[in-house]
């Protein structure tokens, strides 16, 4: 089958932050990823083969001149010793280990260096994706027209109802170009009049360089389930909020807080760490109840919420972002991360919902591993050892 996915930089914007958060903190922390599908897909015979040739595929992948340049220029909190890093980094099949099931069932293990084996969560998940609706006919019964006039009255939606709202959607889009097409029109009809909305740009790297819009993307999960093992449950939140700001600078001033549950979050939020990051994000949960809960902490540490950026992104679609954006009625900032109800809200097809999640670390080779897992405020969402889990949930209450 053709080579799904041809730019290095067809990757999210945080798979590069993490990289080189993991580079300054942890360069000799080995790790191992494992795929989760959340809808138990049972998937076509010689799957985990169409699979293996698009990862032995991406040894070939290298960054460009061109994806350097732009990112010098739009992510100048990077250094640039860490794009002469990139230029060197070639992807490594032999980090992944595919295979499936008599029943079907899809089993990923990426397992190798933290700061390499990072890169491959996007383009595994967005191949993933996009061959399944090869496969299920998707992409031949594609209407692009159809699609794109769709993409045009969604855009029209968003910014008309006044959301600040941008593209999360690579990791289970239904192909690159649906992406592509989606992206263009957002930014084609954004830039078309005045709107009371706004369009942030998209996480997608080459896209963002592609259209020139905004690059979008700070931090995943993983920081913090890994740091869980360093620090304990109830100082992880506290210490990456100081890592990451010190690897950063006080740039990328965005937390996702929810690994462990808003109780642990806020629990230890400090008013310094509180006043040094320009926001937080909400990535589970219900939302009206995270608002009240940030508003609240936020009020108790003597800052201005209105002061502050929320950004809401747990499987968002427009008409439940419109209804957030009336509750918060300018408390906060609030502003909006949109992925699969842009990327693969598709005539006549089904989204995946698959994730690849950090299931075991240790800080150098010489340590002990030790299983990283997921909690947070949506018990859906509980990624990692059973046993684990319940042990931690039996500290935090």
């Amino acid at each position: 089958m053709r080579q799904l996915i041809t730019h290095f930089t067809d990757n999210d914007l945080y798979t590069f932050t993490c990289q080189y958060y993991v580079l300054r903190q942890y360069p000799r922390a080995e790790v191992e990823y494992s795929f989760i599908d959340r809808n138990d897909t049972v998937y076509p015979k010689g799957f985990a083969d169409l699979l293996q040739e698009q990862v032995n595929y991406m040894a070939g992948v290298v960054i460009t001149d061109e994806e350097v340049d732009y990112m010098k220029t739009k992510c100048y909190w990077l250094p640039l010793w860490f794009f002469t890093y990139l230029r060197g980094y070639r992807f490594k099949p032999r980090e992944v280990n595919i295979s499936q099931d008599a029943e079907g069932h899809l089993h990923i293990k990426v397992s190798g260096k933290w700061f390499s084996t990072i890169m491959w969560e996007m383009p595994l998940l967005s191949c993933i994706s996009e061959l399944m609706h090869i496969l299920n006919g998707d992409i031949d019964r594609y209407d692009a027209a159809l699609e794109e006039k769709r993409a045009r009255a969604k855009s029209e939606q968003i910014f008309g109802a006044g959301l600040v709202l941008g593209d999360m959607g690579t990791r289970r889009r239904l192909s690159f170009d649906h992406q592509e097409m989606v992206v263009r029109v957002m930014a084609e009809v954004y830039n078309s009049k005045q709107w009371p909305g706004k369009f942030t740009g998209t996480s997608n790297v080459w896209l963002a360089m592609k259209y020139n819009l905004p690059c979008l993307g700070t931090m995943s999960h993983q920081l913090i389930s890994f740091e869980e093992n360093v620090s304990g449950v109830f100082e992880c939140n506290f210490n990456v909020m100081k890592k990451f700001s010190d690897v950063f600078d006080g740039d990328n001033g965005i937390y996702l807080y929810d690994c462990f549950g808003d109780k642990v979050f806020f629990g230890n939020l400090s008013k310094r760490m509180a006043m040094m990051y320009k926001g937080l994000r909400v990535d589970s949960g219900n939302e009206e109840e995270q608002t009240e809960l940030i508003i609240d902490k936020y009020k108790q540490l003597g800052i201005d919420p209105a002061s502050k950026q929320v950004v809401y992104s747990n499987g968002l679609n427009i008409d439940r972002a419109i209804e957030i954006h009336k509750y918060c009625a300018g408390r906060v900032q609030d502003s909006y991360g949109v992925g699969t109800f842009l990327t693969c809200d598709v005539t006549g097809c089904k989204p995946s919902n698959i994730v690849i999640k950090l299931t075991r670390g240790r800080i150098t080779e010489l340590r002990e591993w030790h299983d990283c897992i997921k909690l947070s405020c949506d018990k859906g969402k509980t990624l990692g050892n059973p046993e684990k889990c319940k042990f931690i949930l039996s500290q935090i209450g």
